[in-house]
C-alpha cells in the first residue's frame, strides 16, 4: 500500500491551505475577534471508511494556535453520529482550516468507502481488487493511499514503475510480439511485463512472447472464462473495462487474478462529514 509520510501530507495540505485562504479569510477577519477560542467537533454523517484523519488534522491545526485529537483513525468504519476528531484553539484558525480538512477527509474516505464496497462484493473468490492511474491530478498518493486503507491494492503509481503494454504502444511497436521483445531487452530484469488484448488471439500471442501479466481489455465473461482457461495459471490476468459494482462479482467469479477498476478513484462520492464548532468564547 501507498504510504503517506508527514512531510508530504504537510506539504500537500500547505499548497491546498494556501490556495483556499490565499491573501487571508475575510470572513474570520470580520467576524471573530482575534482572541476567540473554540471547540469544534468533526462529525460523520454517513457510514463509511475513514482515510485522510492526517492530512484533515494538520488542515486543522492552525501553525500550533489549535490542538487537534483524533478519536478515529485511518481505516476505521463510521457512522453517523461518530465524532472523528476534536480541535481546540483559536476560532479563525479553526475556521480557516475547516473546508481544507473536509475536503481532504471526505474525498479520500470517500475512495476508501467505495474501495471497501468492491472488496466485500469479490469476497470468497481469489479476485484482488487495484486501483488505475486514473486520479485526481496532483493527489493521486493521497487517492491510492485511501484505496489501500479501503482494502484494495496498488496498480502501478506512475509511468516509470511498470511496464503496461497498451493498444498505442503495440500499434507503434509493429505488434505485440515485437513491443514485448523490445521491453525485455531494455527492461530491468526486476520488472514484470503487462500486456493489454482484446480478443483470445492476442491473448495466445502475449503468452508465446514471454509476457509476465495480461490484461482483458473489456471482454465478455464468457471470453474472460475461455482466457482463464487457455492460460492455466502460466500467467498473472487482469480484468478491465465494464467494471462496476453490478458486474465485479461476476467478473471475479470467471477466475481471473486482478481486477482493475478506474472507478475508485474517478468517481468515488465524498464521505458525508461536517465541523461544528460546539464552544465559543
Amino acid at each position: 500500500m501507498i504510504g503517506l509520510d508527514q512531510a508530504y501530507i504537510e506539504g500537500v495540505v500547505k499548497a491546498a491551505l494556501t490556495e483556499d485562504i490565499g491573501s487571508g479569510d475575510i470572513t474570520s477577519l470580520l467576524t471573530v475577534s482575534e482572541e476567540s477560542k473554540s471547540t469544534a467537533v468533526m462529525v460523520a454523517k454517513a457510514n463509511g471508511v475513514l482515510a485522510g484523519t492526517q492530512a484533515a488534522a494538520f488542515a486543522l491545526h492552525g501553525a500550533d494556535t489549535v490542538n487537534v485529537h483524533i478519536t478515529l483513525t485511518d481505516g476505521m468504519h463510521v457512522s453517523p453520529g461518530d465524532v472523528i476528531l476534536r480541535a481546540e484553539g483559536n476560532t479563525r484558525a479553526i475556521l480557516s482550516g475547516e473546508r481544507v480538512a473536509l475536503n481532504f477527509l471526505q474525498r479520500m474516505s470517500g475512495v476508501a468507502t467505495l474501495t471497501s464496497k468492491y472488496v466485500e462484493a469479490v469476497s470468497g473468490t481469489k479476485a484482488k481488487i487495484v486501483d488505475t492511474r486514473k486520479t485526481t491530478p496532483g493527489l493521486r498518493r493521497l487517492e491510492k493511499y485511501a484505496v489501500g486503507v479501503g482494502g484494495g491494492f496498488n496498480h502501478r503509481f506512475g509511468l516509470d514503475d511498470g511496464i503496461l503494454i497498451k493498444d498505442n504502444h503495440i500499434a507503434a511497436a509493429g505488434g505485440i510480439t515485437a513491443a514485448v521483445s523490445a521491453a525485455k531487452q531494455r527492461a530491468p530484469h526486476t520488472l514484470k511485463i503487462e500486456v493489454e488484448v482484446t480478443n483470445l488471439g492476442q491473448l495466445r500471442e502475449a503468452i508465446d512472447s514471454g509476457a509476465d501479466i495480461v490484461m482483458l481489455d473489456n471482454m465478455s465473461l464468457d471470453l474472460m472464462r475461455e482466457a482463464v482457461s487457455i492460460v492455466n495459471g502460466k500467467v498473472l490476468l487482469e480484468a478491465s473495462g465494464g467494471v462496476n459494482l453490478d458486474t465485479v462479482r461476476q467478473i471475479a467469479e470467471t477466475g481471473v487474478d486482478i481486477i482493475s477498476v478506474g472507478a475508485l478513484t474517478h468517481s468515488a462520492s465524498a464521505l458525508d462529514i461536517s465541523l461544528n464548532i460546539t464552544q465559543a468564547q
